[in-house]
């Protein structure tokens, strides 16, 4: 464990405001799926040395300057819709000592597969969307951000194709 694995990019704030997500929701369920795909997908983007530095600075409260508008204008927006298309798909269940359980409340009716599954590949598709530009910024400006294009001393490399989905290709 290091000093930034509590460090997160985007607030709980952040979330309910750029997506349909009601505020009813439990932000401790939530958190997971935005650290997941800060850790998977915003650091195959940035590369572990910029990924660390962003990191680091978010955690001292010295973010400034081009690094902020990278967080604020790029990473931000993606890493919302890569985590709400994750928690599309998992947060109806619950993981107990009863085993796995799907909420099912009172007088409501649950989506069925095809529907969730089309709001998952919506934000999936809008997270792509933010990617490619984020990417395209650092390809434009990589001498504002010299950890970029650094050696990742066995850290993971910058990677501008997202590569965790795939389809079928016949």
């Amino acid at each position: 464990m290091t000093l930034n694995d509590s460090v997160l990019l985007v607030t709980n704030e952040d979330i309910f405001k750029y997506t349909s997500l009601n505020g009813n929701v439990d932000v401790d369920k939530v958190t997971p799926f935005v650290k997941v795909a800060q850790d998977i997908e915003i650091q195959e983007v940035l590369g572990t040395q910029l990924f660390q530095k962003i990191l680091t600075d978010v955690r001292l409260s010295t973010l400034a300057g081009n690094y902020s508008t990278l967080v604020l204008t790029y990473v931000q927006p993606t890493l919302i819709h890569y985590a709400m298309a994750d928690f599309l798909q998992f947060h109806g269940y619950e993981i107990s000592n009863a085993g796995i359980i799907r909420n099912n409340p009172e007088n409501t009716q649950l989506p069925d597969k095809n529907e969730i599954d089309t709001l998952v590949k919506r934000q999936r598709g809008i997270a792509e969307t933010y990617r490619k530009r984020l990417v395209s910024y650092l390809t434009y400006y990589p001498q504002l951000f010299p950890e970029y294009t650094a050696n990742q001393n066995d850290g993971e490399y910058p990677t501008s194709n997202p590569n965790n989905y795939c389809g079928w290709n016949i």
